[in-house]
């Protein structure tokens, strides 16, 4: 079962972390520090797997890593799952990344946090590894995409509420409201 997920960059800074087990906030942030230790001091033609460092539960974990450009792709996963196995499965992400962003760099993984999330829950759900086929991956997220556009997105909210108020047929707003012994006098509204 997959621990968690790693991404940072060459200096150490996390771009995504999604842990499937939980472990308090200090506690995160002590196994991203130490798992970039253990990763970044290694050498680019030794082997990607190491065992996982003291924080994360020692020698039943394994950290399976790979290094593109300037971001590092760790994967925390138990005895069970086999090393080239998840080596493959970054492989996948990091290409399916690549294809929804056209060639994808860190930039991306901070502006499109939400597509990289979505991307990542296609693969990988609760520690479990949901799908392998990059064009599967990505026919989805492309139907996500078709989703928000024929929505208008968020940020096109407000100006369709707007919109929507405007054409709305109401009738003259009354100008007095009589309740009983009550005389309300409504000012004048200006409009949209």
């Amino acid at each position: 079962m997959i621990k968690a997920i790693l991404i940072f960059n060459n200096h150490g800074k996390p771009r995504l972390i999604r842990f499937y087990q939980y472990f308090a906030e200090d506690m995160q942030q002590q196994i991203i520090r130490e798992t970039f230790h253990l990763v970044s001091k290694r050498d680019d033609n030794v082997c990607n797997f190491l065992e996982g460092g003291s924080l994360i539960g020692g020698s039943d974990y394994k950290l399976i890593y790979r290094h593109y450009a300037t971001l590092y792709f760790v994967f925390c996963v138990d005895s069970s799952e086999s090393e080239l196995g998840i080596l493959d499965l970054i492989q996948v992400f990091v290409e399916t990344l690549d294809k929804c962003f056209e060639n994808v760099c860190e930039l991306d993984l901070i502006f499109h946090m939400d597509k990289v999330h979505y991307i990542l829950q296609e693969v990988v759900m609760g520690g479990m590894v949901l799908e392998t086929n990059m064009n599967e991956i990505v026919a989805q997220v492309e139907l996500q995409n078709r989703m928000e556009k024929s929505e208008g997105g968020l940020s096109a909210a407000p100006a369709r509420a707007v919109s929507a108020v405007k054409n709305m047929n109401l009738p003259e707003m009354p100008r007095n409201i009589n309740i009983g012994d009550i005389n309300i006098k409504v000012p004048s509204l200006s409009p949209f």
